[in-house]
């Protein structure tokens, strides 16, 4: 299955795109998605356990069964101050 990832804020500059397709297995979570997106973008692993998961416009955990088509949103942690 297909599914369009897009970079926001820092993560654009991390992986040099705003987005990316990736090919997954059916029945894949988003921790498998995530997988495949640090060995092709190691800069962001770092940042894997305080990462934002958006599929379509709702957040979800990593053990959410993406499907074909799905748009997945990374987002880094949100600071303010």
């Amino acid at each position: 299955m297909r599914i369009r990832t897009q970079f926001f804020s820092y993560f654009k500059e991390l992986t040099g795109c705003a987005e990316t397709t990736v090919e997954l297995p059916a029945d894949s979570t988003i921790a498998a998605l995530l997988e495949q997106l640090h060995v092709r973008f190691p800069r962001m692993k770092p940042m894997q356990n305080s990462t934002l998961i958006a599929v379509g416009v709702e957040y979800q955990p990593r053990d959410y069964v993406l499907r074909d088509g799905d748009e997945v949103s990374l987002f880094p942690p949100v600071q303010g101050g």
